[in-house]
């Protein structure tokens, strides 16, 4: 965690010192002002995405999570996980927190990446709401079929990493 920060803090200030150099003050505020507006926003919606997440992990039995997407699942629960995922709701604000609390909640890590991989890849909401009343039913389905794959290969490749490393990933490296 303290890696991923002080990574952050490094190119927010190598960016901020090159806007600077290019567009000067009035740049630099600019960017200021959008990044007041953006974090406005991440303030309001994250605190609750957390909750969201907090209440379904305690709304979802360990028992059923262990048996349907645990570790102990393997390709069952990989499939599932990936079909899972594309119906997670909302952007990341929303599926990062309620996907931690998942797998804090008895899933498997393999199981996690095919349902994140699911989330991003399929995201049937976006689908409903955007790509089909623009690009069409046909498009739709094509690229559905074209990427149905992804997010079990992805399952399958961690639980391949995880397997033949034999280092137990949890959730604690998170915090």
């Amino acid at each position: 965690m303290i890696w991923s920060l002080v990574f952050m803090w490094t190119l927010v200030l190598a960016l901020g010192l090159l806007m600077l150099q290019r567009k000067g003050g009035e740049g630099l505020a600019a960017s200021g002002q959008y990044a007041g507006r953006q974090a406005t926003g991440l303030i309001i919606r994250l605190p609750m995405a957390l909750a969201a997440g907090a209440f379904l992990a305690e709304l979802l039995p360990e028992a059923v999570m262990a048996n349907s997407i645990g570790p102990d699942t393997g390709i069952a629960g990989i499939l599932l996980a990936s079909v899972l995922g594309g119906f997670i709701p909302g952007g990341p604000m929303i599926s990062f927190p309620m996907a931690l609390f998942i797998w804090q909640g008895g899933a498997g890590t393999p199981q996690i990446v095919a349902l994140m991989t699911g989330w991003s890849v399929f995201a049937f909401h976006r689908v409903l709401a955007y790509e089909t009343p623009m690009m069409g039913w046909r498009f739709s389905a094509l690229r559905l079929a074209a990427s149905c794959l992804l997010p079990p290969i992805a399952g399958l490749l961690a639980l391949g990493v995880t397997t033949l490393v034999d280092i137990p990933i949890t959730t604690t490296e998170v915090f």
